[in-house]
């Protein structure tokens, strides 16, 4: 439980690491690299603190970040669309840290406005029922 607790509270940092840096307009490059960034590693804590309140909490064992996201939909973590999304951010991340393009960086930018919400919901459902 308290390793549960420690993660939670390392992927809601991170969160706020992210939002401080999603609401800049007109991001010069360094910026919307730092925020690709920011997602990148709040992403990897969020989905990790997902497997341990799986773990936890319902008893359940998932390695991969996809998979730890199936299973969140299954135990009412996540809906039907939050999945899909989620499943989605998880090829956004697995696009970041394996390659550099400067238009795919500018896509993706663009999404992590939309993954944000998301990662906050998902993390905070979690919070709620530790």
């Amino acid at each position: 439980m308290e390793r549960l607790r420690q993660r939670l509270d390392t992927a809601f940092k991170a969160l706020q690491t992210l939002e401080e840096v999603i609401g800049i307009q007109n991001p010069s490059s360094i910026e919307r690299d730092a925020t690709i960034q920011r997602f990148e590693y709040t992403f990897e804590v969020v989905w990790k603190a997902a497997k341990e309140f799986l773990r936890d909490k319902e008893g359940i064992d998932a390695a991969s970040p996809k998979g730890v996201i199936r299973k969140c939909r299954e135990v009412g973590l996540l809906d039907e669309a939050e999945t899909i999304q989620a499943l989605e951010m998880a090829d956004d991340r697995n696009l970041t840290s394996h390659t550099y393009n400067d238009r795919l960086a500018q896509e993706i930018y663009l999404r992590i406005r939309r993954h944000y919400p998301l990662m906050k919901k998902w993390l905070e459902q979690m919070m709620e029922k530790a």
